[in-house]
């Protein structure tokens, strides 16, 4: 298993996270319909004021990998909702291409699941992924989410439409998963 530290994405990430985008495909895959291509400062200034607010409607975080404090990675809980205690993983990125597939992505979401349910309290937490998009499928599976239906033809992208998956994990499922990772029975 790897080290994943989850640390606030700050201004001084911008140039980064911007240089990871390189095409409006790309963007749409990774952020959803909230940016526009190219990504630029502007627009992730407007983005980070949601993790501003008091209480935030979002936590945006950069993964660090602590053994050279390399930064190798975006993700953010959004959508907070503090009443219903629940709130959407997205915009999960691996930044560099080599380093997608080694184990980083699912460990960087167990971090985030980690924060949501135990730091934030949370009961619920969901998703959406493009169907076509099976690496990022498997690994939220593998963290534990249950696709729960689709969106179908949600999204458009030059002259066509894309499909989203809608997927969940509740508390209770992610402390049997963590229970039974450690070794520990939960009746």
């Amino acid at each position: 298993m790897t080290d994943i530290e989850l640390r606030p994405f700050e201004r001084k990430d911008f140039s980064r996270l911007i240089a990871w985008v390189k095409s409006p495909e790309f963007l749409l895959q990774w952020a959803g319909p909230i940016f526009d291509f190219p990504l630029d400062v502007i627009q992730l200034e407007i983005y980070l004021r949601g993790a501003e607010e008091e209480p935030p409607t979002r936590n945006i975080y950069k993964a660090i990998r602590p053994r050279d404090n390399a930064v190798i990675g975006h993700v953010e809980l959004a959508n907070i909702d503090r009443r219903n205690k629940s709130a959407t993983l997205c915009r999960v990125l691996i930044g560099e291409p080599p380093l997608r597939g080694t184990g980083l992505g699912i460990e960087m979401v167990r971090r985030a699941l980690d924060v949501g349910f135990s730091e934030l309290g949370l009961h619920r937490i969901d998703l959406v992924v493009f169907d076509f998009n099976t690496a990022a499928i498997r690994c939220y599976e593998r963290a534990g989410f249950m696709r729960e239906g689709q969106l179908r033809e949600a999204r458009k992208i030059g002259g066509e439409y894309w499909t989203l998956n809608q997927m969940s994990i509740l508390e209770q499922e992610w402390r049997i998963q963590q229970a039974s990772s450690h070794g520990v029975r939960i009746r």
